[in-house]
């Protein structure tokens, strides 16, 4: 396995030492909503001492149907996210969809991270790339694991090493997905910081009909899975209320679960590191 990187998220280091969590609702349903979520994680981070990255998208650009709701918009996204970053004192991620979207979030955001569907579009990626914010890439649903190289060699062309590849399953037929393990295994040997996603890892897209089910009390036994397999961090979207969620319900885990989920996940990294 080839060396890996320490990647700067804001101020905080993937290195290895600590699981890093990125966690946060799927997307920003109100300003009300985002900044109650953001003190609710906070406070539980806080009380765990956790290294953490929060997340939210202000736009849902690739919803199922058209009359789902999509979310705030790039200028009040961000300006919010930051917001919330400096009160919290935590770095903050979204998603962003093209190259112009990308120089916006970069004044707002420390993690620009690229949607799974969007990860062999070159001109986004080089975007993200050039703002100097370090950037997470999904690893799209029809990728191999060892095609990451071509994005890491896209990155480097514009100077960018600071950067993250995200595990969030594989496409398995229809409306159906699948992680495979050794994915982590695989882009970590190729020298690359590797997350995994847990709740995209268990959507059924489009399962629903004009929306995406999914398989949520599944999310923390396939999270427990991938730390055990080696990773740098897990994904995980939260929600107080997941059945009353605007995007990603099915999903989300609920924000009640979260503090028992990332001390069990925490204490199974401490195992592994202590083995390796």
């Amino acid at each position: 396995m080839l060396p890996l990187p320490v990647v700067k998220v804001g101020s905080v280091p993937v290195d290895g030492t600590q699981p890093l969590f990125i966690l946060g609702p799927c997307v920003i349903e109100s300003e009300e909503f985002i900044w109650d979520v953001a003190e609710r994680l906070g406070a539980i981070a806080n009380s765990l001492r956790l290294k953490w990255v929060f997340k939210a998208s202000y736009d849902k650009a690739n919803r199922s149907a058209i009359s789902s709701y999509r979310g705030l918009g790039v200028e009040k996204g961000c300006r919010i996210l930051a917001e919330i970053g400096a009160k919290l004192g935590v770095p903050v991620t979204t998603d962003v969809h093209s190259p112009e979207e990308a120089k916006i979030a970069a004044e707002h955001i420390d993690l620009l991270q690229i949607p799974a569907f969007l990860s062999r579009q070159t001109d986004l990626i080089l975007a993200a790339g050039e703002t100097g914010r370090a950037v997470n890439v999904k690893k799209g649903q029809f990728m191999a694991p060892w095609d990451v190289k071509n994005i890491a060699e896209k990155l480097a062309s514009v100077g960018c090493e600071n950067f993250l590849f995200t595990e969030r399953g594989t496409t398995f037929g229809y409306q159906n997905l699948v992680t495979d393990m050794r994915s982590l295994y695989w882009m970590r040997e190729l020298g690359y910081r590797v997350i995994f996603d847990a709740t995209h890892s268990v959507q059924r897209p489009g399962g629903l009909g004009t929306t995406t089910g999914g398989d949520g009390k599944l999310a923390p036994v396939l999270a427990r899975a991938a730390v055990a397999t080696g990773c740098d961090g897990v994904f995980m979207e939260t929600h107080p209320d997941p059945s009353k969620a605007l995007s990603d319900g099915p999903n989300q885990v609920p924000m009640a679960d979260i503090a028992q989920v990332v001390e069990k996940l925490r204490r199974i990294h401490s195992l592994v590191t202590e083995d390796s």
